[in-house]
């Protein structure tokens, strides 16, 4: 492993982060979180357009920029920093890696070109609150996360004319704005149950790029979207990352996939799992690692019996304990990114762990030594501490990430050790 950063990987996080300390400070993070999407549309073009975020990581032959999860961590860690409300995570870490996996020729000639420009956004659609179990992060993804063949979870049934989606997802992310629905949904029946993904083009969805006062609105101002589906956005923990419950009753959807072939949709999602754990972990360091440079700031400027509270040594070993926490946590991301970029599996989940814990403690240090600013509403260091623990309500929490770390390398059932 070359654990220096190339010229060009240097220049990604450059950039950004000079745009983002432009357009993406507090005041601009809670306007964005208000308005309908989630996310300034305008940004997001910037994004995409400019510096063609969304398809960092895409093959150039669908218009992408060629690069790998490595690419797309570092530029998640400085969208971390600033907690730039944005589609990224659901449509160009998520749903479109399944997309590439899974999809037909066909499917993705459409696709992965408008997803790479920004002019589609996409989100997963897992049944219930199970996201993380779905990506393979805290269980095995081959049980009955997706229905089971009993009521409940999203159940598909063939018909003449294609495919008909019947059941409800909650935990969407950016479920409520994506054009393009991933939804896995349960088929086959009890005796032969399996679990595939099926895509559902919502047409009343317009995308966030496209200004026409003509269309109708496409972020569900009326909770609606295309024929027999409804997206409803929900009040979320935090609200930098905009979930949203999808119901479907008797939704038209087009199989992931080329129809009569056989796909190993629980080894994909296990696959995509752990290059979102490491962009993931990337995106809290970025987090814990700012909001660790605001706290040193303030002790450095507030007085208490006539010095900076900064100079007390009690206050300098907390400190230094949560630079050491959050500098672990960065090389442990550093390392995920690598390793999934290189072929090497289950990696990611052990260093979204490490970087939600540091982000947990920095941030709820942060409120502390901030004193009585922060704790108001108005200061942005609970927004840091609400990404932590929204995060780890997500894909967690952190015991169960290591706790499924451990069993997959049998430390502790008393066979030959995974090497």
């Amino acid at each position: 492993m070359d654990a220096t950063f190339t010229a060009e990987q240097e220049e990604i996080r450059r950039t950004l982060r000079e745009l983002l300390l432009k357009r993406c400070g507090p005041e601009e993070v809670r306007t964005a979180v208000r308005t309908e999407g989630g996310y300034d549309p305008a940004l997001w073009e910037t994004l995409a357009q400019q510096l063609g975020l969304p398809g960092l990581a895409f093959p150039e032959a669908y218009g992408g920029v060629g690069c790998s999860v490595t690419e797309l961590a570092l530029a998640s860690e400085e969208l971390g920093r600033s907690l730039t409300p944005s589609p990224l995570l659901a449509t160009a870490v998520l749903g479109a890696p399944l997309l590439l996996a899974l999809g037909s020729e066909a499917q993705r000639a459409a696709l992965l070109p408008r997803i790479a420009s920004g002019e589609l956004t996409a989100a997963l659609a897992v049944p219930g609150a199970s996201l993380t179990t779905a990506l393979g992060l805290t269980g095995d993804n081959r049980g009955d996360w997706a229905g089971g063949g009993r009521a409940g979870g999203v159940q598909a049934r063939r018909t003449d004319g294609g495919w008909r989606l019947y059941g409800q997802a909650d935990q969407v992310l950016d479920g409520h704005s994506a054009g393009l629905l991933l939804v896995a949904a349960h088929t086959g029946g009890f005796a032969r149950s399996r679990t595939l993904l099926f895509l559902v083009r919502d047409p009343l969805v317009r995308d966030p790029l496209v200004r026409d006062p003509l269309v109708r609105d496409p972020l569900g101002r009326d909770g609606s979207g295309g024929a027999g589906v409804t997206r409803v956005r929900l009040t979320s923990l935090d609200e930098t990352r905009s979930q949203a419950r999808v119901q479907l009753r008797d939704v038209e959807a087009e199989l992931l996939g080329e129809e009569g072939e056989s796909s190993d949709v629980a080894g994909a999602l296990t696959t995509v799992g752990d290059s979102v754990a490491a962009v993931l972990a990337a995106e809290a360091v970025g987090a814990a690692d700012r909001v660790l440079e605001r706290t040193v700031e303030y002790v450095k400027q507030r007085e208490q019996f006539g010095r900076a509270i900064g100079s007390f040594q009690a206050v300098k070993h907390r400190l230094a304990d949560l630079y050491v926490q959050v500098q672990a946590a960065r090389s442990a991301a550093y390392y995920a990114a690598w390793a999934t970029g290189a072929g090497e599996e289950r990696v990611g989940g052990l260093a979204l762990a490490q970087a939600l814990e540091a982000l947990r403690i920095t941030s709820s240090e942060a409120v502390q030594l901030h004193g009585g600013i922060g704790f108001t509403w108005e200061h942005e260091a609970h927004l840091y501490f609400k990404r932590a623990a929204g995060d780890e309500l997500l894909f967690g929490p952190v015991h169960r990430l290591r706790e499924h770390a451990a069993d997959a390398a049998r430390l502790f059932g008393g066979g030959e050790v995974a090497v």
